[in-house]
């Protein structure tokens, strides 16, 4: 039966042999005969398979009544397949392009989410053994199964099965795994060493937008490939030539090295000169790059102070957040702040302390507090507003540093709430963005207290807080 269903040129064929010889299928047959369907519909001309809208090739499939029946089969089987068919099916159904609300895919899921303790290694590892379909990645990366699992095995054999595939894998398909790295934060060294390796080899060959890509988890991750000594100069070789064909991509892949405490001089030189910073004033992005490009001249101020070249003409320049970031608003419930902020009033009282202030370049800070010599927490009213926050239409330069520190007897304090997802998963390593956040900070002259999730969720009522 597997030699005849492989052998099947045709959809129909696929589902007669299956359908009409039921006493001759076995569990392991019907990954095989999805599979094939998979392969015999991408070779049909016509429009791409469509992931569950009903259009091309897979919409036609489904209606058929002989794949009802095959859905079915596997529908009221499934809970006797064995581990390695269960997952294989979930990983057909993904790359043939059905739908996660279909009846076949709720269930599979639903198995497979009821033997995940007893899944192996070799379960897992067996998705990722001859992968070559973008539209199946995408769709196992969203399915319920491998969101809850991916911590574990998922991760583990993805990273001991990408560097043998990758030279295989498309600029889209690498770009997908990126993201989805960069997305739950994986600090995975296997996985973040290959997407560099392959950059190395094929950065020429890519946009910026797909490079923007690869180079993202890097930073958001806060950390330096093992070949970075070759990749990040191919990548300033790459930035002067596509600069000013994609300018927000640039700036993106700049902001990315320059957290990794990586400053490429010549492509300064580029992103910072007249023609470029008129090119963007013109695009319909022209507030985000200037964002972008406000925030890497502070950086360029604080940390890399030998560079020579031109700098942003400050009219152009602009806080990079007035508010609190995006995940942080989305996550607010889970946030320990509220038990800070309400330890903080109970302590030194409303006026002594701020909540969200953005300081310039703009940095969203957590808390900030002024206290004097002996210890003392002021009321922040009694500060001079000039030195509590330096006003944004000042250049960020000196004037900066010195204001912050204009009464050298008394400090700055930001107090830096921590939450989980300020950290790469399960490390306590900040991500690229909170720790270029604390080190520019600290160059401004506050004094960061951390407060790490980790020991703020093992804190027992307000007093103790």
């Amino acid at each position: 039966m597997k030699r005849l269903i492989e052998r099947s040129r045709s959809v129909g064929e696929v589902l007669r042999w299956v359908t009409q010889n039921p006493g001759k299928v076995s569990a392991s047959h019907y990954p095989i005969a999805l599979h094939k369907l998979g392969q015999l519909l991408q070779q049909q001309p016509g429009p791409p398979m469509g992931v569950g809208d009903g259009r091309g090739p897979a919409g036609q499939v489904l209606e058929q009544p002989e794949f009802h029946a095959l859905c079915q089969a596997i529908v009221s089987g499934c809970a006797k397949f064995d581990n390695f068919s269960i997952v294989n099916c979930l990983y057909a159904a993904a790359a043939l392009g059905l739908p996660g609300e279909s009846p076949l895919v709720r269930v599979l899921e639903d198995e497979s989410r009821s033997r995940l303790g007893r899944f192996n290694q070799k379960d897992v590892s067996m998705v990722f053994s001859s992968e070559a379909n973008n539209k199946a990645l995408e769709a196992i990366f969203s399915s319920q199964l491998f969101y809850e699992n991916r911590q574990e095995r998922f991760i583990r054999s993805m990273a001991e099965w990408l560097p043998r595939k990758a030279e295989n894998l498309t600029p889209y398909t690498m770009a997908l795994i990126a993201k989805y790295v960069a997305r739950h934060r994986l600090r995975e060294p296997r996985l973040l060493d290959t997407i560099a390796n392959f950059l190395l080899k094929r950065g020429e060959q890519l946009d910026s937008k797909v490079i923007q890509k690869l180079v993202f988890p890097f930073s958001r991750m806060n950390y330096r490939p093992s070949n970075h000594s070759e990749l990040f100069p191919k990548l300033e070789a790459i930035l002067e030539q596509k600069a000013s064909s994609s300018p927000l991509a640039t700036v993106n892949i700049l902001m990315s090295m320059f957290q990794l405490s990586h400053f490429p001089q010549t492509v300064l030189h580029q992103v910072f000169s007249p023609g470029f910073i008129t090119n963007v004033m013109s695009s319909p992005y022209a507030l985000i790059v200037r964002r972008y490009l406000s925030l890497l001249d502070a950086a360029v101020e604080l940390e890399f102070r030998e560079y020579s070249g031109p700098r942003l003409d400050p009219r152009y320049r602009v806080l990079m957040f007035e508010h609190a970031l995006t995940a942080d608003e989305a996550n607010r419930k889970y946030s320990y702040k509220g038990l800070v902020a309400e330890a903080l009033r109970q302590l030194v009282g409303e006026e002594c302390y701020r909540q969200d202030e953005v300081l310039p370049p703009g940095y969203c800070t957590d808390f900030l507090l002024w206290i004097n010599r002996s210890g003392t927490v002021l009321p922040l009213s009694r500060v001079p507003a000039a030195s509590r926050a330096p006003p944004a239409t000042s250049p960020v330069t000196m004037s900066l540093r010195s204001s912050v520190l204009a009464l050298t007897s008394d400090l700055q304090v930001v107090l830096s709430v921590n939450d989980k997802w300020h950290y790469c998963q399960n490390s306590d390593i900040l991500v690229g963005s909170r720790a270029m956040r604390d080190r520019h900070l600290r160059l401004l002259g506050y004094c960061l207290v951390q407060l790490p999730y980790t020991e703020l969720e093992k804190v027992s009522g307000i007093e103790e807080a």
